[in-house]
């Protein structure tokens, strides 16, 4: 395998979730510069289509850049979406699980229809990508995949209550499957961000910055060196971690 950053990953195939937009997105865009062949996956066609023309533009020579419209929680479609991925080169490589949603209410107002809906985006999302791109990337002789958490998972955060429990959920999926896959050659992570900067309310900013060491919260690129950390070389010794990257946020 080769380290990402700057590398030769020609030959090499990658699939993300939640890649039209975000942090998936900014993955995306890395793993395609060093020459992988990407395919992104998302529930709307308009955003991978705009991500897809994006990560084109940054494709050296002939690295392939392919879309599977579809939602994380559909079993077949992520199933479709690790067929096309491995189709790019005959086999897949790495995965990133980035698709994902939340919500804000407290617990005892919170319909079941919307704590249904954030796991099983967040979490079943997790396990099907787990599950289907983790027996392709054992197939092809091993390789990574990384699951986007978040510091939620491990620490509460008011009114987020599904989104905190789905996370933890992650985390634990990431030890379980890295368990059962490591002897196969597959290594599998969890990304765990701080808050990132998507429009939210200036007096919820101005707090999440107050409470911040680093001062402001994240952009999705200020993630991207992590992820492909725990995809590449660098953590070759990895698998079944929780990586943080907070700004210093869980540091208080």
């Amino acid at each position: 395998m080769t380290e990402l950053g700057g590398h030769d990953l020609t030959g090499a195939a990658a699939l993300v979730t939640g890649g039209g937009s975000g942090i998936g997105l900014e993955c995306a865009r890395r793993l395609v510069a060093d020459g992988c062949a990407v395919t992104i996956m998302g529930r709307s066609e308009d955003r991978l289509r705009d991500g897809a023309a994006a990560l084109e533009d940054v494709a050296p020579g002939r690295a392939l850049v392919r879309t599977s419209p579809g939602d994380a929680r559909s079993e077949a479609d992520v199933a479709d979406a690790v067929r096309i991925a491995s189709e790019a080169t005959g086999g897949l490589d790495f995965a990133v699980a980035s698709a994902g949603r939340g919500g804000l209410g407290p617990i005892v107002t919170t319909p079941l229809e919307e704590w249904t809906d954030i796991l099983e985006t967040n979490l079943t999302g997790t396990f099907l990508l787990f599950k289907h791109a983790g027996a392709a990337i054992a197939a092809s002789g091993g390789g990574a995949m990384v699951a986007i958490s978040s510091i939620a998972a491990a620490v509460t955060h008011p009114f987020m209550g599904p989104y905190c429990v789905s996370k933890a959920g992650v985390d634990m999926l990431v030890r379980q499957t890295a368990d059962e896959l490591g002897r196969a050659g597959v290594r599998v992570n969890a990304l765990c961000p701080g808050g990132v900067a998507n429009g939210q309310a200036p007096h919820f900013v101005e707090a999440y910055q107050g409470r911040t060491p680093l001062g402001r919260m994240a952009r999705p690129d200020d993630y991207v060196g992590a992820a492909v950390f725990l995809i590449g070389d660098g953590s070759a010794y990895m698998t079944g971690a929780n990586l943080v990257v907070d700004g210093g946020w869980t540091a208080w």
